[in-house]
């Protein structure tokens, strides 16, 4: 079945994890003998990190395949994916990496599985550099859904840096096809709410204080909405370990979700995240900053042409593309959007004729 190898490199554009996570989901579902060089090259530590070889090592279990020069370290790798499978899967980063960058690469994987698939992740639910589990549960989860599957998420313990130790369970069945998808239409704020949150060793007053500060910083651009933070304090048997941080997101008439979000010590903390979200809204797309890349692999395997309007196009997106391109042969058109209330702003329209990928099992 194996035809001639899908080369990649991987020290181009974002040169990093990400470029691992789109070419293994791709070569995954396509049936497409892979090999990635240079591996995060450029970086201070090059080659795989732990998190990066839990996510290859899942792929490899989805589907049967041969993965060979994963180890950390390893600046290549070689991968011959086979039929990809439903079932219980465990991926284990053993450090603080990321449990929602491991939902990243799998789920495109499961959706076209042979039957329904249990994914237990364990890893960081709240570490830097990656998506909180949060932000996937609330933002991310409800606008992929809309492609025309859900799943659902299961957070059994959360985990800090540096010690990781959360855990996660993600359930999904498989589907024939995914729809395309068009969010075009931004319509205005209608709700802000978040939760500010203590794990561990620390006081509950921090969380309070977050919240606050975020409440205010946000009451000086947007003074007619009820913002309505959360602070909690996260039960001991839920959570390993000791952080805190805070996610704050605004809903749109339309039902577009935006986000902001920090971590920390730093009393700064809530501060970071309302000014995040206030970036992401000044922006007119449809999409914040986080979702973009996110959207891309979904969009390049949908049976028909999706549109999304963002802010500036991410380094992580132009890179998500440029690999759905290469290897899944879908077709973006990135363009300035044309909109009038736009015309300020630095808008874009991201269009994708996805390639309309069946599942052969259904």
């Amino acid at each position: 079945m194996a035809g001639p190898r899908v080369e990649v490199d991987g020290s181009i554009m974002e040169g990093g994890g990400q470029i691992l996570r789109v070419s293994t989901a791709l070569s995954c579902l396509l049936g497409l003998p892979l090999r990635v060089q240079k591996i995060r090259a450029g970086r201070s530590t090059p080659g795989l990190r732990p998190q990066h070889l839990s996510g290859l090592e899942m792929i490899r279990d989805l589907c049967d395949g041969q993965l060979e020069g994963a180890e950390i370290g390893s600046t290549e790798i070689t991968f011959t994916p086979e039929k990809i499978k439903g079932g219980i899967h465990t991926a284990d980063t053993k450090t603080a990496g990321s449990v929602c960058l491991l939902m990243q690469v799998s789920m495109p994987c499961v959706l076209f599985a042979a039957s329904p698939s249990e994914l237990h992740l364990k890893g960081g639910t709240n570490a830097e550099m990656a998506p909180q589990i949060d932000y996937t549960v609330m933002v991310f989860k409800p606008i992929v859904e809309k492609f025309g599957f859900i799943f659902n998420c299961d957070i059994k313990t959360r985990g800090y840096y540096p010690k990781g130790g959360g855990e996660v369970i993600v359930r999904m069945s498989p589907v024939k096809q995914l729809n395309p998808i068009n969010l075009t239409e931004r319509g205005c704020v209608t709700k802000i709410y978040g939760r500010a949150f203590v794990a561990g060793v620390l006081p509950f007053k921090v969380a309070k204080d977050m919240a606050a500060a975020a409440v205010r910083c946000i009451r000086k651009e947007i003074r007619d909405l009820y913002v309505n933070i959360q602070p909690v304090q996260e039960p001991k048997d839920q959570a390993f370990g000791n952080g805190n941080g805070i996610i704050i997101i605004a809903e749109t008439s339309t039902g577009c979700l935006f986000a902001g979000s920090s971590l920390g010590k730093r009393d700064k903390v809530g501060i970071e995240a309302a000014e995040m979200l206030l970036a992401n809204l000044r922006h007119g797309g449809t999409v914040d900053e986080y979702l973009q890349d996110q959207l891309i692999v979904f969009m390049a395997l949908a049976n028909g042409v999706s549109r999304i309007k963002t802010g500036p196009v991410t380094l992580h997106t132009q890179t998500a593309i440029h690999f759905a391109e290469q290897i899944a042969k879908a077709k973006f058109i990135v363009k300035k959007s044309e909109d009038e209330e736009d015309a300020a702003k630095d808008t874009y329209i991201i269009e994708c004729q996805g390639i309309g990928m069946t599942n052969p099992n259904l």
